[in-house]
């Protein structure tokens, strides 16, 4: 994999970047958030691991112009900051994963695998290359949304969860389920980012208190194609 690794601490950077080498990863090491921005620009990457405490451009605000370009890059974000708060805003701004100072690199690459399986597994054999319900439609193949054929902009977390939810047909999902994709309270994070963008168009997600969630067309009907 082409990575670029985003990390202003040098021996942590070094470690890092020389062990993903071992594993006949390419990496790029780069230690200012603005100089890696434009780096984003300019060039294609399969990765990215980003510090989120660095000079000229904090790892939050890398992830959210990465998001707002559209670019497709799985992010993990890297950091000593272990809330819950930082975690859930991390993923909220489109991070796949969050990975809290200290850790062991063995851990680094498991996640990174982990979120590439969730990419892969869109699209494969038995799932539809387009999945409708209501006016809400999904390219599995493209991993684009759209609602009322407006393009719906969405995180990959976002995704994985929303495909869940429009496989099923208005069928509940269990939430240990959509946990597979999060952890802890994120699912309900996603929810919560998701419904106001689907409601106006009369796609709404219900909570099945005590089992999941399931879709819903405004009125209580369920329509899925």
């Amino acid at each position: 994999m082409h990575i670029l690794l985003i990390e202003d601490d040098s021996e942590l950077g070094d470690g890092i970047a020389d062990f993903l080498r071992g594993q006949g990863d390419t990496v790029i090491l780069e230690r200012n958030g603005l100089q890696a921005d434009r780096l984003l620009q300019q060039e294609r990457f399969d990765f990215a691991l980003i510090d989120v405490g660095l000079p000229g451009l904090s790892g939050y605000e890398i992830v959210r112009r990465i998001h707002g370009r559209g670019q497709n890059l799985p992010v993990i974000l890297i950091t000593a900051r272990d809330a819950l708060d930082d975690r859930i805003y991390g993923l909220d701004l489109g991070a796949d994963d969050y990975l809290p100072k200290p850790f062991e690199l063995p851990e680094l690459t498991a996640r990174m695998r982990a979120v590439l399986r969730r990419g892969r597994n869109t699209g494969t054999a038995g799932t539809p290359s387009s999945i409708r319900f209501g006016p809400l439609a999904l390219d599995t193949e493209g991993r684009l949304a759209s609602l009322d054929g407006q393009p719906l902009s969405i995180t990959s977390r976002e995704w994985d969860l929303l495909e869940a939810l429009a496989t099923a047909g208005g069928r509940t999902v269990p939430k240990e389920r959509l946990q597979s994709n999060a952890s802890g309270n994120a699912v309900e994070v996603y929810v919560s980012r998701l419904r106001p963008r689907l409601e106006p168009a009369g796609v709404l997600i219900r909570t099945v208190r005590g089992f999941g969630y399931r879709l819903e067309l405004e009125g209580g009907r369920s329509d899925a194609a």
